[in-house]
């Protein structure tokens, strides 16, 4: 077997791994151990492997202060508090508090991203969910992992994987805002009808209206400023077109700082409470994606785009965008997106191509539990809830959900791809 083969499988592998979870291992097990058998069998070498794990420096930074900033604000019953607020503007209504929460996933998607509203509003849902006293609260945090992709490309920062398909040639914010904005709208119109409508049989269970409102703490207003703070940050640095990573993991560590020394309180609770598997979990995938950079994979997926664009613009924007999608849910979003994004930057596509490779890195993912990061962070937080989605039940509310919004967010950049 070829060295360049044996990558394939094991790549592949480890890949089906972290989709799969055999044993119920976690899914980082998995991405880790293929990363390292690369390295253990020459197909890597260990300078190569850390400049794969180096790649990936700015997500960690990220993921490390949204985590920090949630599990505070999840400390300090924030989370608790807004799940009240939510649930009396109800009124005792199944079908409005559905809206509601898509509306907030939808804000809190836009201006943190993706990866914040599997991390951050997840333990808000559930919270409102008891509040609520809803028996099925499984359609209300099933809007978190859909809107998550659905509404990742209003922004540049809404999802990091943008930054992965640009690289060092993004798009200034307010040229962003017209060559994605209506496709975005079509996305979360489109996500949230079909989902909506897949759930319309719970949405009519008993919704409480008697809610008592907790007194939000001054430690808990800090939190939920600190939040704020990190939003704004995260607008201006994408104005800047500068690096997220290290700005969120800074005000996420200062909004913590801020909380546990007005509590007086030790961190160990709060890192004990933070899922630090998920970042040898992106480690693990940025360093396959460098082993398959090496056997010429990206160069001949930037060939192939090349070649497709200069024949037709039009058929290379739907296949180029539908083939991503379910990519992704292959071997998860962020490699898909790594890949992809290199092989735009060295083929130099038209616009509207790299347009329909972006959505279809950011809504593909909404067909499986393991399409994206976000969508395995939800994971994360559900189960911290005591809460379990099988990746065939996901799998069949994808089927639903994510090609409608696909298909017309794709047809809205192919009509619109002059503009």
């Amino acid at each position: 077997m070829s060295p360049d083969v044996l990558t394939w499988l094991i790549v592949a592998l480890a890949t089906a791994g972290v989709i799969v979870r055999p044993f119920h291992w976690p899914e980082a097990i998995w991405a880790v151990a293929g990363a390292l058998l690369l390295v253990v069998l020459r197909l890597l070498s260990p300078q190569e492997a850390w400049t794969g794990v180096a790649k990936g420096t700015d997500v960690y930074l990220f993921l490390i202060g949204m985590m920090l900033l949630s599990e505070i604000a999840r400390e300090e019953g924030l989370f608790d508090w807004l799940a009240a607020h939510a649930t009396r503007q109800a009124r005792g209504s199944g079908r409005r508090l559905f809206l509601l929460i898509y509306g907030v996933g939808t804000i809190v998607t836009v201006f943190l991203s993706n990866d914040a509203t599997a991390v951050v509003l997840t333990p808000a849902v559930a919270a409102a969910m008891r509040t609520a006293k809803v028996d099925k609260p499984l359609p209300y945090l099933l809007i978190c992992a859909f809107i998550a992709n659905a509404a990742s490309f209003v922004l540049p920062i809404s999802n990091p994987a943008n930054l992965v398909i640009y690289g060092s040639h993004m798009p200034a914010l307010l040229a962003w805002l017209p060559r994605y904005g209506l496709a975005s709208l079509v996305s979360i119109v489109t996500t949230f009808v079909v989902l909506r409508w897949t759930q319309r049989g719970a949405l009519g269970q008993p919704v409480a209206t008697e809610v008592p409102i907790p007194q939000l703490s001054p430690s808990g207003k800090t939190a939920a400023a600190g939040i704020v703070v990190t939003a704004l940050v995260l607008l201006v640095c994408s104005a800047l077109d500068s690096p997220l990573g290290l700005p969120t993991a800074i005000a996420g560590g200062l909004t913590a700082l801020a909380v546990l020394a007005f509590e007086r309180k030790t961190p160990w609770k709060t890192l004990r409470g933070i899922s630090w598997g998920v970042l040898p979990l992106v480690a693990g995938l940025f360093v396959l994606v460098e082993s398959l950079d090496k056997t010429g994979v990206i160069r001949s997926v930037a060939t192939l785009l090349q070649d497709e664009a200069q024949r037709s613009v039009a058929e290379a924007t739907w296949g180029a965008g539908l083939v991503l999608a379910f990519a992704c849910n292959l071997m998860n979003n962020l490699p898909a997106g790594l890949i992809a994004g290199s092989a735009v930057q060295s083929a130099h596509v038209p616009d509207p191509v790299t347009r329909a490779i972006l959505i279809g890195v950011d809504i593909g993912p909404n067909l499986s539990v393991t399409g994206s990061l976000a969508t395995i962070l939800w994971l994360g937080a559900l189960r911290r809830e005591g809460l379990k989605v099988g990746a065939w039940e996901f799998l069949k509310l994808g089927f639903l959900v994510m090609p409608p919004a696909l298909v017309l967010a794709l047809a809205t950049i192919w009509l619109f791809g002059g503009q």
